[in-house]
């Protein structure tokens, strides 16, 4: 490596101290902070950074969960040291398996000295020259790219559930429309059904005329409340511009009793027409869209009480 500051600036080092590294690229870093001091220098900056920032983000454990885990495992060695002393000892004197592992694990329990040990000698050197500004600032970075990653996080999942909730309510709405809607026919066909039950409903069957010789519908008059209903069997589509009407015939003289709608002329409900207080008979006639105050022959379909 020629340049040093380049090495540094690659980002190779931050690397490093977050362990992204494979053993091989490791090993290289290891050698390059061994051969330049000032890359020894950014590295321990760098890894006293990430310290500083795990440290104000740890957590302290329970104080009694270190007690309770060297209890356990001196508990499982004291079975050993007092079944069969004699066997574990050495001939030599040394102290055997067991005395050597409650050794380290007393060891362990000891708190340790944070002084380097004497013949191990750290990849980097402690007395290297430091840089609290450089170190302050990755670890303000690390901190900003680690709240970033969370804040972007955070907001895909409230992203997500924003658009699973805008989802569930237009399910919502539209199972509230359908039901409406179903409602609404439900409520229509009970009402056609209560008017086929009612015997006081004169059925006056409409026959095609010479004319519309295969017409067919019938109507069903209530002398006593003057309703009239009207129940398409067969009638052809009404031209464009035009629409059939119904007609009570009273004493020879036609009265309007309303104009019939697509869905009605088609067959598909039977539909309420306007009240009519007398009539003999009843016919059908295709009139101009909205109905004509007389009927415009021929008459397409006719039938008498």
């Amino acid at each position: 490596m020629e340049d040093p500051q380049a090495y540094i600036e690659s980002g190779i080092l931050e690397q490093y101290a977050l362990g992204l590294l494979t053993p091989a690229e490791r090993a290289a870093v290891e050698a390059e902070a061994a051969r330049h001091p000032l890359v020894a220098q950014e590295l321990a900056a760098d890894q006293r950074a990430l310290e500083y920032y795990a440290q104000a983000h740890s957590r302290e454990l329970p104080a009694a969960m270190r007690d309770r885990v060297l209890s356990k495992v001196l508990a499982q060695i004291a079975p050993a040291e007092t079944v069969a002393p004699a066997a574990t000892a050495p001939a030599n004197g040394a102290p055997g398996p067991s005395a050597s592992l409650r050794a380290d694990v007393d060891a362990l329990a000891r708190p340790q000295p944070t002084a380097a040990e004497p013949g191990v000698r750290p990849i980097i050197s402690a007395a290297a020259p430091a840089a609290p500004r450089r170190g302050l600032t990755i670890a303000a970075s690390v901190a900003l790219l680690l709240s970033l990653l969370g804040n972007a996080y955070l907001y895909q999942q409230w992203q997500g559930a924003d658009n699973a909730l805008v989802a569930l309510q237009d399910t919502q709405n539209r199972v509230a429309a359908n039901t409406l809607v179903t409602e609404k026919k439900l409520g229509e066909v009970s009402a056609q059904n209560a008017v086929l039950r009612d015997a006081e409903f004169h059925f006056v069957a409409l026959a095609g005329t010479p004319d519309a010789p295969k017409d067919r519908a019938r109507v069903l008059f209530n002398a006593k409340t003057r309703r009239v209903y009207v129940d398409v069997q067969n009638l052809p589509a009404a031209p464009a511009g035009r629409q059939y009407q119904l007609w009570a015939l009273n004493n020879g003289k036609p009265v309007d009793a309303g104009v019939l709608t697509p869905a009605a002329a088609a067959g598909d409900r039977l539909e309420r027409m306007k009240d009519i207080a007398s009539a003999q008979a009843f016919a059908v006639t295709l009139e101009p869209l909205g109905g004509s105050a007389t009927p415009t022959m021929p008459i397409q379909a006719m039938g008498t009480i």
